[in-house]
């Protein structure tokens, strides 16, 4: 059994380098829906210029499978520590690499060309740090406390969020000419110091001692992405969909919400960012409930009473943001987002109990990362199509709402098929030593 102090240390260590990952990753979605579509497509008019930014948006989504592919074999033959190290390290460079390109008024067509394939390797870092994350935190854990250890992992998504809007607060401070001349990169340079500090902590961490012992067993595999493909395509999709509603709500907020409030509401960015950032210090804050409802009831039972909470609550949202105030925009996202991140909170260790440890990295990172290219990576493009073709935000209400009935369908039967987030599997890891194999469907 892993001591509490690795316990914490790895879970500590999940959290500061998915808040470092996804900083990154939400400075390029702020970015893209407020100056990038200026100055890497100026060509285009202000409409097509933020499609075509949203669209560089979503290749990071479709990149991040084959993170999830390439880091989920690495993690499932070589240990998950050193993924991690490597994915951070891929993620740190890309955004500071993206910091300092030049724009396409100085190297023409190649900046654009060069901005997607930094924006690639942002979606494989992505792809194969989530996963590595949960792990590393879960397998340290308690058997009947690896849903809730999981929520560490899921807590450097609201934590990066906020670092992401705090930075563009404050460059939004500096005049237009000057945000648009060189504020705007300074996030994206910051985060090299953040990557540092994430990889020094990384190194301090043992491994899992889920793969340590798999590895003593020989029961990992040569390719583990094949019998996972082979043996449980079923779970991968129920996974991937599980996840539908609770892995776009930033997107749908953070994205095409900032895009919406300051372009059809007419409200300021300092106004709407700051809106976002109020949604994001509640999540914050209260998304480790999420995993205290976890230990205490089944974390399938709380995952499905946090989506049936959030169909009223999504309309509500959208018409506070709808007003154009800050503060009630604030509030709707802020009400929102407490459901939803109660049910983040517990989705991670969900899926890494629906899975065996030796081909766990590749089946969640999988499952997940088909949640982003699937259903997460054309948010900001479709729901922009649904508003413009309908002229009502109801369309994209509706929207997010499909989302929210998949995920409770889809997580009721994986948990009915696998036992995941139920006291039954708690009970019988506390009393079976080999891993519970849930390769039939």
């Amino acid at each position: 059994m892993t001591a509490p102090s690795q316990a914490r240390r790895a879970g500590f260590a999940a959290f500061f380098g998915t808040s470092v990952e996804w900083y990154d990753f939400f400075i390029y979605g702020t970015a893209s829906a407020l100056i990038l579509g200026k100055v890497f497509f100026p060509d285009l008019n202000p409409t097509a210029g933020v499609l075509a930014s949203f669209a560089t948006f979503g290749v990071g989504y479709l990149a991040r499978p084959l993170g999830g592919v390439i880091f989920g074999h690495l993690g499932d033959r070589i240990g998950r520590k050193k993924s991690l190290v490597a994915t951070l390290l891929m993620m740190g460079i890309a955004t500071v690499g993206i910091g300092l390109l030049p724009t396409y008024a100085t190297i023409g067509i190649a900046a654009p060309i060069a901005l997607v394939t930094l924006r690639v390797v942002q979606g494989i870092a992505v792809g194969g740090e989530w996963g590595g994350a949960v792990l590393i935190a879960s397998e340290h854990a308690q058997s009947n406390r690896r849903v809730s250890a999981g929520a560490w992992a899921q807590q450097g998504a609201p934590a990066g969020n906020i670092m992401a809007a705090v930075a563009f607060l404050l460059v939004g401070l500096l005049p237009m000419e000057q945000f648009e001349a060189w504020g705007w990169r300074l996030p994206f340079l910051a985060s090299g110091i953040l990557v540092v500090i994430g990889l020094v902590i990384r190194s301090g961490i043992a491994e899992s001692p889920d793969f340590v012992k798999a590895v003593k067993d020989k029961a990992t595999v040569k390719l583990p992405v094949a019998e996972v493909i082979r043996k449980m395509p079923l779970l991968i999709l129920l996974g991937a969909a599980a996840g539908a509603a609770t892995n776009s709500a930033g997107t749908f907020a953070h994205v095409f919400g900032l895009n919406w409030a300051t372009t059809d509401l007419g409200m300021s960015r300092q106004s709407m960012l700051t809106a976002i950032l109020i949604m994001s210090i509640v999540q914050f804050v209260v998304q480790p409930f999420g995993a205290v409802l976890a230990n205490r009831f089944e974390p399938i039972r709380v995952f499905q009473a946090c989506m049936f909470a959030a169909v009223p609550l999504t309309p509500f949202a959208y018409l506070m943001v709808g007003t154009a105030n800050t503060w009630l925009a604030g509030i709707g996202l802020a009400t929102l987002i407490i459901p939803l991140c109660f049910a983040y909170a517990i989705i991670a260790g969900f899926l890494a109990e629906s899975f065996p440890a030796h081909v766990r990295y590749t089946a969640i990172s999988l499952s997940y990362q088909i949640t982003a290219v699937v259903l997460i990576s054309g948010i900001p493009m479709i729901s922009q199509f649904l508003l413009t073709s309908t002229g009502t935000i109801w369309s994209v209400i509706g929207y997010q709402l499909a989302y929210v009935v998949l995920a409770v369908v889809a997580a009721t039967v994986l948990s009915r098929r696998t036992g995941a987030g139920t006291r039954q599997l708690n009970e019988l890891r506390a009393h079976s030593a080999p891993s519970t194999d849930h390769t039939t469907v």
